[in-house]
């Protein structure tokens, strides 16, 4: 018997072959796999086993066809998964989802074909994922808009809810206030409401007017009159709290820009609208609350600084809205001592000038501010704020920058309203004193505008109380160039000031004290410089003595011819009874002075 080979195909299928040319195995048969010698002999020639998967050694041309058939099955299937794939990123293109493009070598496509395979033998393509359908935008909604929608009567029933279920907590009304705001203005964006960039852009004019010009006066009348019934404790917390969310959105705008990953906790952006209109509200219907956080808005440094300083502006105008005087009186407190710093910017010197120019442009500001210069005991114009006005009204001419000539417009109503009172009272001395102090050091400086105005509001002390001389004599020698200026302004312009310094014996003893130091230090150890200084102090004493001695001779005169008239006239009298001697006896009793 033939020796049988018997070759298991990839299928598992047997065939039996004759195999003439084999060696003689003595009748033993031979089993093998296709697909294990592949495996396990990865060099042998592939060609063998196609050969004896097709009954034994074929032509060239059989083996031709048989790779032919191979080949074609190959690329048939090729074809049909690309085009199962085309299909799909066709499909999803079509529905605008973003294609992912997946980079594949041909050792990976063949080892993840098998599957792929499958499906496009069976005529189903892999369906892709869909895509998640976006959400539709929201409409966006202005200010203006939002602000058209809210009913003064939905208001007015709300704040009578919150006001009987929280009687006793004010604080918590204001919040439920704010919050009735908030939810009216949700629907409004930070693009929609920018208001860093607006307050940036604008001037204090437009910014003013800043959400309130879009609220309904219905609305804002019924908001006022319910927080006119507020404490002002409730509404000094509030006003604070307002800040403080408006000044958290500027630190984290300022935090972003910077790329840093700090989280700020802060008001939502859409809130925003909401937290300026109720803060707004407040300022306006109670102004005075405002000054009750002054200090603190001085004092706190988180409420300091340049990107800071427009919203405080914004604060203070809103303020100017419901009173002037508020106004002038938290400009001159708060941003006036920012301009007279050493740090002041054009930029923040611009928009603190801008308020007070807008604030004295106010329909009768002069008259309203000059008789109120004096509110609840203190003054809207201090004497520490008229001599930083001083200095940038009258600055060297090396030192003058465009902002001078603004201050140059200013300063004779805001001098007006520092130095109105009534003359004599007790808090005009106090007042006059404080000014004399550095007035007396303004006179002596080298600029001829500043030393000129300084040595006029000297005089105005003058006036304003006897002490004022006592305090000069203590003033006089280390305040010598001072002095002079003053003495010499007095004698060249006495005609306009004698009839304001009455009563004249204070000023006649110290004139003569004066007079003393002057002889001491000229026959002393003084410099040239002194010496000079002392001999025109002395010269100009002289000068306003003559004046006074004259103008006492001429007063006596007056006086005795006035009385010689009346004593004439009594005795010509047909009824010499009837003259009343006691009031003359009394007008000359009351006259001392005139006759030393």
């Amino acid at each position: 018997m033939e020796p049988v080979l018997i070759e298991s195909n990839v299928n598992g299928a047997s065939e039996v072959h004759n195999n003439n040319n084999a060696n003689v195995d003595h009748g033993w048969q031979k089993v093998t796999y296709a697909k294990r010698q592949r495996k396990t002999k990865p060099g042998a020639d592939p060609s063998n086993a196609l050969v004896a998967a097709n009954g034994g050694a074929g032509s060239s041309g059989e083996k031709n066809n048989v790779f032919r058939n191979l080949e074609q099955q190959a690329e048939e299937r090729h074809l049909r998964i690309i085009g199962a794939r085309q299909a799909a990123l066709s499909a999803a293109a079509s529905e605008s989802a973003p294609a992912r493009s997946k980079h594949r070598s041909d050792d990976e496509y063949d080892e993840d074909s098998d599957a792929d395979v499958t499906a496009a033998e069976n005529g189903k393509a892999e369906e892709p994922k869909k895509p998640k359908q976006k959400k539709p935008k929201k409409p966006k909604i202005t200010v203006a808009e939002a602000a058209a929608k809210l009913d003064a009567t939905d208001l007015s029933a709300f704040l009578i809810d919150i006001s009987g279920t929280y009687e006793d907590k004010q604080d918590i009304q204001m919040m439920r206030f704010a919050d009735y705001f908030g939810r009216a203005f949700s629907g409004v964006t930070a693009s929609q409401f920018p208001w860093m960039k607006i307050f940036r852009e604008s001037t204090v004019a437009k910014m003013a007017d800043i959400p309130l010009s879009q609220i309904p006066d219905v609305v804002y009348k019924t908001s006022i009159d319910w927080i006119n019934q507020r404490s002002p404790e409730a509404l000094g917390s509030f006003v604070l709290w307002c800040l403080d969310s408006i000044l958290a959105d500027v630190e984290t705008h300022n935090v972003s820009s910077k790329g840093s990953k700090k989280v700020v906790q802060q008001a939502s952006s859409k809130s925003q609208v909401a937290i300026f209109v109720a803060l707004a509200m407040v300022l306006r219907r109670k102004p005075d609350v405002l000054i009750g956080v002054l200090p603190a808005l001085r004092e706190n440094s988180k409420y300091q600084g340049q990107d800071k300083l427009p919203v405080i502006v914004w604060m203070i105008a809103q303020a100017s809205q419901g009173e002037l005087a508020v106004g002038l009186y938290s400009w001159a407190h708060n941003l006036l001592p920012i301009v007279g710093g050493k740090n002041c910017n054009p930029q923040s010197r611009d928009i603190i000038l801008q308020l007070v120019e807008r604030i004295l442009s106010s329909p009768k500001a002069r008259t309203i501010l000059v008789n109120g210069a004096v509110r609840k005991g203190e003054r809207l114009v201090p004497p520490s704020a008229l001599e930083t006005l001083l200095r940038l009204t009258f600055p060297t001419s090396s030192a003058r920058v465009k902002a001078t000539e603004r201050f140059e417009a200013i300063y004779p109503t805001l001098k007006e309203v520092a130095l109105a009172g009534v003359p004599g009272s007790k808090a005009m001395k106090q007042v006059s004193l404080q000014i004399l102090s550095f007035a007396i050091q303004f006179a002596g400086e080298s600029t001829p505008d500043l030393s000129n105005e300084a040595a006029g509001i000297f005089i105005w002390c003058l006036t304003q109380s006897a002490d004022c001389y006592k305090h000069w004599d203590k003033l006089y020698e280390a305040n010598l160039e001072g002095s002079v200026k003053v003495l010499k302004k007095l004698s060249e312009e006495w005609k306009e000031h004698s009839a304001k310094l009455s009563p004249l014996d204070p000023f006649r003893a110290t004139l003569k004290s004066f007079r003393q130091k002057n002889e001491k230090g000229i026959g002393g150890t003084a410099d040239a410089a002194r010496q000079s200084l002392l001999r025109n102090a002395d010269k100009y004493c002289k000068l306003v003595s003559g004046k006074l001695s004259t103008g006492h001779g001429c007063l006596k005169s007056v006086a005795l011819a006035v009385i010689a008239i009346a004593v004439g006239a009594a005795f010509m009298s047909p009824n010499v009874e009837s003259v009343d001697w006691e009031k003359i006896s009394v007008f000359f009793t009351s006259q001392p002075s005139i006759w030393k």
